[in-house]
């Protein structure tokens, strides 16, 4: 991952998704858009059947494999249908593993709370959390309502809306039930160790290709366990048993994930990327917690997102949405700093610095943050 911005690109794009591509990989695309390694077509022209797209897949896995370490009892599809595709699909094929038909599902966030009712059509969840109206940290493990018989356990890794992320190994817990976890927006952002979870799932379109690619890795006990009512589409051991190419998949989209990850082994790998991306979040967050108030971040310290960062602007302790809206303005019209709107559902601000954010894009925007903080606070 490069420290430093693109002197091509003037914006900085921190849309929370689709989000900022390496703009190397996409002066690749452009450079091979119209021909492809001297075929004379388009990836968007290739047949998914033929040797040149068998390469193309193939080079993707095998870098999935190589910067994630997956163990070989893994499988790795390219699939279609993004998280909310997952929500159903991670219900069909697994809440079966045990007689009870039920999972336990930590609810942190937006998209677990939307995972857990799409799973209600399937079998029985267990909130393993209270309900609350406000998503702001993780429970200790400790006040967790596990159950040993659930077929699974399920969390998401990164709450993109809340700025909730997992930091804790939480496997000690859970009593070899299998961990599934959507990582969409924070897959590819540091080292994982793969083998503690029993299934990952991830959209592209954060930290590593377009929207219309979902990457799932299962474990190869969980698989072909679907309930008979799965589609056939959705069914993991059909995708696997046909290399992800069951159905006609987003070929273009396998394509440029493949680049991006050529682009992050190129970068140093998890591990660098990892270190740099750190380093991004503690300057937002360092900026947030030495403004005297001025910025808020909702979320408990040892539960933030390094990914998705929300913050309000308050005034006398309460959000300002006059200054919040003047900020954004501010941000887009006068230093090309894009999307900093937060969700509709909560408001306020939120920078979603993901892998293709350099940290000089990061400093520049902690740069405005600062000044507009001194040119409005009381």
């Amino acid at each position: 991952m490069s420290l430093k911005r693109n002197p091509s690109r003037s914006i900085v794009n921190f849309s929370a998704g689709p989000s900022a591509l390496p703009y190397e990989v996409l002066e690749i695309v452009q450079r091979e858009l119209v021909s492809f390694a001297e075929t004379g077509l388009s990836v968007m022209e290739l047949s998914h059947r033929s040797a040149t797209f068998s390469k193309i897949i193939h080079n993707a896995e095998t870098l999935v494999r190589e910067l994630l370490k997956v163990p070989e009892n893994y499988s790795v599809l390219f699939l279609q249908g993004g998280g909310n595709g997952q929500f159903a699909s991670v219900a069909l094929n697994l809440i079966n593993l045990k007689p009870k038909k039920s999972a336990d599902y930590v609810i942190t966030g937006y998209w677990s709370d939307r995972a857990a009712i799409e799973a209600r059509k399937y079998g029985t969840v267990n909130t393993v959390l209270p309900k609350t109206d406000k998503y702001e940290s993780i429970p200790p493990l400790e006040e967790w309502n596990l159950d040993p018989e659930a077929s699974y356990v399920y969390i998401c890794d990164n709450e993109t809306i809340n700025g909730v992320e997992f930091h804790e190994d939480i496997t000690r817990a859970l009593n070899g039930v299998p961990l599934v976890a959507d990582c969409s927006s924070n897959l590819f952002s540091r080292p994982i160790d793969v083998s503690k979870y029993g299934l990952i799932f991830a959209g592209a379109q954060k930290n590593f290709g377009p929207a219309g690619v979902t990457l799932v890795i299962v474990r190869n006990d969980l698989i072909g366990h679907a309930m008979t009512e799965c589609p056939t589409i959705f069914d993991y051991k059909i995708q696997a048993g046909n290399n992800s190419l069951f159905q006609t998949p987003p070929t273009f989209g396998i394509y440029v994930c493949g680049l991006v990850f050529e682009w992050l082994k190129k970068h140093g790998g998890m591990e660098q990327i990892g270190k740099v991306n750190q380093m991004k979040a503690d300057l937002v967050y360092e900026a947030i917690d030495n403004s005297k108030g001025f910025y808020n971040s909702p979320v408990v310290a040892k539960d933030r997102s390094r990914m998705t960062i929300p913050f309000r602007i308050c005034v006398d302790g309460k959000p300002n949405d006059a200054l919040e809206k003047e900020f954004l303005a501010e941000a887009d019209k006068k230093n090309n700093l894009k999307e900093l709107k937060g969700h509709r559902s909560v408001g306020g601000i939120r920078a979603a610095i993901f892998n293709a954010i350099s940290l000089e894009e990061i400093e520049t925007l902690v740069f405005f943050m600062k000044d507009f903080q001194q040119r409005h606070q009381n």
